[in-house]
């Protein structure tokens, strides 16, 4: 069996390039060669040793590429053929998938399911930082790439869009809206990007860093918040005269920002929370109006499918989001431990990172 190269987790703190077999496939399995792909903060929580996966396993579930190989049941698809594939991989049959959340379409127990299941690649699964990655179920996984559109215009798509996008989504983000978004890493910049696209009329954008203040006004932020130029919650409160905001995205995933979430909603209004937390979280009394403030709070794990990549590359080829600028930096796989160091470290005013094998 041929070797490809791969980016593999090791041990805490140590991520490599090295070899490995290219996987086989099976009959509802794709091959998929890659040619572009990026590192994910999720990837540096592995690095760090903050989110376990077992020691051997290629890490990366952002992947664009062409259709290698096919196995014998799959139809609808040519060898060769341009394609994305969600960061979430439902398979389209699990019971969650036919109750309408295929982003947990995990192993499951007997007692529930684990959380985040339906991300498989570089978590359960062999993931796409590599030459080649392995594409289960693809036919309700593998959408194919307009005419016109380079791997950096969709490169955002499998994860970094979709997850964005889904804050204002589950948010319930109306025309009309006042919408706060807290943290402007790459998915809070494309929360803001979907949150204007959902008809809000006012997008506020929390941050410190003036590279990403700047972006989140070219993706549509109205007014942008430094947070170390005073209390956020107090400026927010200013912005909206008092009233406070119909919707409050949390794209990091902190107690801080959490808390600050809560504290800017307008009586009846929505936390939707999009940060992965590695504690436990506190809802202070006053805040949460000690559960009397018809208050909601959601949670979205980043949608996948064909049919999710589809729709977010159609928003894509209509011009009604440009993510290209979110692209910062660019190297090839064989300086992916390059890559990781400037990424995990936040160097530079680096966003995204293309990876090219």
């Amino acid at each position: 069996m041929p070797n490809m190269k791969a980016v593999i987790f090791v041990e805490k703190g140590r991520i490599v390039l090295d070899e490995k077999a290219i996987p086989d496939i099976g009959p509802l399995d794709a091959l998929i060669r890659v040619t572009t792909t990026t590192i994910c903060g999720t990837d540096v929580h592995i690095l760090k040793g903050k989110y376990p996966v077992e020691r051997g396993l290629t890490i990366g579930h952002e992947p664009v590429g062409l259709i290698e190989k096919l196995g014998s049941a799959v139809d609808g698809y040519t060898e060769g053929q341009r394609v994305i594939a969600g960061a979430i991989t439902p398979s389209g049959h699990s019971y969650a998938c036919l109750c309408g959340c295929g982003s947990q379409d995990g192993p499951g127990t007997k007692h529930g399911f684990k959380a985040m299941g339906g991300w498989k690649f570089g978590n359960t699964i062999d993931g796409c930082q590599a030459e080649y990655v392995l594409v289960k179920d693809a036919m309700a996984n593998l959408s194919p790439i307009p005419d016109g559109l380079t791997d950096e215009q969709v490169l955002m798509c499998p994860d970094i869009m979709s997850t964005g996008f889904s804050g204002a989504e589950s948010g319930g983000v109306r025309i009309g809206d006042t919408v706060v978004v807290f943290a402007l890493g790459p998915i809070g910049l494309c929360a803001v990007a979907g949150a204007r696209l959902m008809g809000a009329t006012t997008v506020i954008g929390v941050d410190t860093v003036p590279e990403r203040l700047a972006v989140a006004c070219t993706l549509g932020a109205d007014h942008v918040v430094d947070f170390r130029a005073g209390d956020p919650v107090e400026q927010i409160m200013a912005l909206t005269d008092g009233r406070g905001v119909d919707v409050a995205i949390e794209a990091l995933g902190t107690q801080g920002t959490f808390e600050s979430s809560l504290r800017v909603l307008r009586p009846g209004g929505t936390l939707s929370s999009l940060g992965v937390y590695s504690s436990d979280l506190r809802i202070p009394l006053d805040a949460f109006a000690a559960g009397l403030g018809d208050l909601k709070i959601v949670t979205t794990l980043c949608p996948g499918g064909k049919e999710r990549m589809r729709r977010l590359m159609d928003v894509v080829s209509a011009g009604r989001a440009d993510l290209k600028p979110l692209v910062t930096h660019r190297f090839k796989l064989d300086e992916i431990e390059t890559a990781y160091d400037l990424f995990a470290n936040q160097r530079d005013g680096v966003l995204k990172v293309a990876i090219t094998p």
